[in-house]
C-alpha cells in the first residue's frame, strides 16, 4: 500500500470517528407540555437538561386534552406530560427511564402517577417516598419498569 493510501485511509477512518462522536453527544429532544403555573414542572425540566436532554417546553392551557390526545389513562395521571419518539412521558419519571423508553418498543410510554415526593422535580426538605414508574404497553397493560423504594 502507497503511503498516499494509507493516509487517505487514516484520513477517513479519522473522519468517521468524529463524525460518529459528533452525532453520539447530540442531545435528545423531548417536548414537554405543561401548566404555566407549575414549579415542580420546571424542576423537572431541569432534571433532564442536567441528564442531557435538549427539552422543548410548551406552556398549556389545557393540559387534560393534551394528556387525552397522547394516550394518558387518567389512573397514570400527574402534571406535566412529555412526548419524545412518539412515546409519552407522563410525570416525574427519572431521566435514566426516558431514556430507557426510547428503546421500549412495546411500550407507549411511561408514567410516574401522582407527584412523589423524592422523585426528579419533587425534592422536598429530604422527604423521599417510595414510587414506580409505570409502563404502559400497546395492547394497553400496565408494567412496573423500576420501583424507587422508600430511604
Amino acid at each position: 500500500m502507497t503511503s498516499k493510501r494509507r493516509f487517505l485511509g487514516l484520513s477517513t477512518a479519522a473522519s468517521l470517528l468524529i463524525a460518529s462522536a459528533a452525532f453520539a453527544a447530540e442531545p435528545l429532544t423531548i417536548d414537554v407540555h405543561r401548566d404555566a403555573n407549575c414549579g415542580c414542572c420546571k424542576k423537572w425540566i431541569a432534571h433532564l437538561e442536567a441528564n442531557g436532554f435538549k427539552v422543548v417546553d410548551h406552556v398549556e392551557t389545557d393540559m387534560r386534552a393534551v394528556k387525552q390526545e397522547l394516550g394518558v389513562a387518567p389512573r397514570l395521571a400527574s402534571c406535566h406530560t412529555a412526548v419524545i419518539d412518539g412515546k409519552f412521558v407522563e410525570g416525574h419519571v427519572p431521566a435514566a427511564q426516558v431514556q430507557e423508553l426510547i428503546k421500549r418498543n412495546d411500550l407507549a410510554g411511561v408514567a410516574v402517577p401522582g407527584m412523589p415526593a423524592g422523585s426528579p422535580g419533587m425534592e422536598v426538605d429530604g422527604m423521599k417516598h417510595a414510587y414506580q414508574v409505570i409502563g404502559l404497553t400497546k395492547s394497553g397493560d400496565d408494567q412496573v419498569v423500576a420501583s424507587y423504594p422508600d430511604t
